[in-house]
């Protein structure tokens, strides 16, 4: 879909669209929000009308837009408002999905006929499979003549219903009619279809349950390798290589490397069985068990390891790879099917003695990994759930082999790595700050110099575990008190947003901990990619806030 037109006349496309209003032209379906609100995208979003009247009926919205003049008017012209923008566009919506949040609502007005048609189908069953159950997915038809500027395909009610049976969506009643254009050319009408999607639809979780409880285990592996990959889904989506219909493709070394950070404290620490018999395990080598006086927070995702360190933990990186190719990865199978559900493949690794840093680049090394998409998608967006069932699962395979152990132990030996809060770093780049001059509480803008300070997750601890540098903030005591475990709204959180950008330009850029800053966030923030600006990290920021809250449900906190 070419987007030059709306490029080159988009000051233009701005005002007519903003000439008609958000009930004028969606008066149709507008009765069946019936003052529900929810997690919205508005895709081809235009100036922003629409995501505004949805934002101003309570939602919170995503306005997809492709054409970056347009964007741009628009972004500006909702600012004051809790619209994320992103530039994307149909029929892949990569950067969408990248995000793995289900939606209550899906706007597509004025945009199915700039599709070509041997494209919608594909559209079509992307728009689906982002829908939340009892989502609505609202579609608007242009009838009639082009403009000799722009590109249009013809558009039909039942193209749209055909596709709709086919993904399982309910069409909801609207009026049949089509409507005048609100522009007033005569040639012009328009139609509006809505569908809604009844239940889950996607089948995952009846697979994720036949891999935690059902399918035969002669070891742990199967659920290590589950719990890996939930919690790279959950917790470093942004490692994500690839996206397409059927596929996410990970760095085989992140698999690995979640792999080792699991299984260190149960092998290492409390030597609790991972298989039945006193037998060794393939990946526990001469080099992972050299990783026993190190601390797992020393070997996590942007860390930088010295020349000493690095090979050992490399080489107990490409130990556990292999492992998990021959064992869970092609053992673990579709119900009924001696077909794998994962796929993978390794690369020839050379490793050298000398200092490394854990992020994508040093990861992707080792091969690449493959999950189906569908299954990626229900480890971000359940992963609070799924979690506690392959914990539990595991708990009860480890105390069938080996009953010497209480319940408290088999927990200690399964708790996540990150497991403890960590500002340490944080509060020590506080303290040498506020030496050399001022630092600000990115909450409430009071200088930290004569006041007692907390270091605040801005994302809270108690429901995504993350210590990141970008996550950690100085703030007065009362501020994180009053914070607590809710999420910052999306207003304080742009209210914040010069004191955040100002603290890591003081704090971070240009230190040592420039490279751990970037590399940390690359991995957590699921739209980042390779742009390394404090400006980008916000952004992606803004994104991970609405991500959370809608996979979470989290409460928000409006400030102090």
């Amino acid at each position: 879909m070419t987007n030059s037109s709306y490029n080159q006349h988009a000051q233009r496309y701005f005002n007519q669209y903003q000439f008609i209003t958000f009930d004028q032209v969606h008066g149709d379906w507008l009765p069946q929000l019936d003052g529900k609100a929810g997690l919205a995208r508005d895709v081809g979003a235009g100036s922003g009308r629409d995501a505004a009247a949805l934002v101003k009926r309570g939602w919170d919205v995503v306005a997809v837009e492709p054409a970056a003049g347009l964007r741009e008017l628009g972004r500006n012209a909702t600012k004051d408002k809790s619209i994320q923008w992103i530039d994307d566009q149909l029929p892949d919506l990569n950067r969408v999905r990248k995000l793995s949040c289900s939606l209550n609502l899906i706007l597509v007005s004025a945009v199915w006929m700039h599709i070509p048609p041997t494209a919608r189908e594909r559209a079509f069953r992307i728009l689906a499979e982002l829908l939340a159950p009892g989502g609505m997915l609202v579609v608007t038809l242009r009838h009639g003549p082009g403009d000799g500027e722009r590109v249009f395909y013809d558009v039909r009610r039942e193209e749209l219903e055909v596709f709709a049976k086919h993904r399982a969506l309910i069409p909801v009643a609207l009026p049949t009619r089509r409507n005048d254009d609100e522009l007033k050319r005569s040639e012009i009408s328009w139609e509006t279809l809505a569908f809604r999607l009844a239940d889950d639809g996607t089948g995952a979780l009846p697979t994720i349950r036949h891999i935690i409880v059902n399918d035969n285990k002669s070891s742990t592996y199967k659920l290590g390798l589950l719990r890996a990959l939930v919690r790279i889904a959950d917790g470093a989506p942004g490692l994500a290589l690839n996206r397409n219909d059927d596929w996410v493709e990970l760095p085989l070394g992140a698999v690995g490397l979640f792999w080792i950070m699991l299984y260190r404290p149960l092998i290492l620490k409390h030597h609790l069985r991972q298989a039945p018999g006193a037998g060794g395990y393939g990946f526990a080598k001469e080099d992972f068990f050299k990783l026993q006086d190190s601390s797992p927070l020393d070997f996590r995702v942007g860390m930088r390891l010295s020349a000493d360190v690095a090979p050992v933990v490399l080489r107990a990186i490409r130990d556990a790879c292999t492992n998990i190719l021959k064992n869970p990865a092609h053992f673990t199978t579709w119900p009924g099917s001696n077909r794998p559900i994962f796929e993978g493949g390794s690369a020839r690794v050379i490793i050298k003695n000398e200092p490394a840093r854990l992020d994508k680049a040093t990861l992707s090394r080792f091969g690449t990994f493959r999950v189906p998409s569908f299954l990626w998608d229900a480890f971000s967006r359940y992963a609070c759930w799924i979690e506690p069932a392959i914990v539990n699962e595991w708990i009860g395979l480890m105390s069938g082999w080996d009953v010497r152990y209480s319940m408290d132990v088999y927990h200690q030996g399964l708790q996540w790595v990150e497991g403890r809060r960590d500002t340490s770093t944080v509060r020590q780049l506080v303290e040498q700050q506020l030496q050399a001059g001022k630092v600000e509480c990115i909450w409430t803008a009071q200088n930290l110099k004569d006041k007692r300070f907390d270091v605040d997750h801005c994302f809270p601890w108690s429901r995504w575990q993350n210590n990141d540098l970008w996550n950690l903030m100085p703030a007065t005591q009362s501020a994180n008190a009053s914070k607590s475990e809710k999420l910052p709204a999306d207003s304080l959180l742009k209210q914040a947003r010069p004191r955040v950008l100002n603290w890591w330009e003081q704090a971070i850029l240009g230190s040592v901990r420039e490279k751990q800053f970037f590399s940390e966030a690359e991995a957590a923030l699921p739209l980042l990619g390779q742009n390394r600006t404090v400006e980008g990290v916000f952004e992606g920021m803004l994104q991970q806030r609405l991500r959370l809250k809608t996979n979470l449900q989290l409460a928000e906190w409006l400030g102090v």
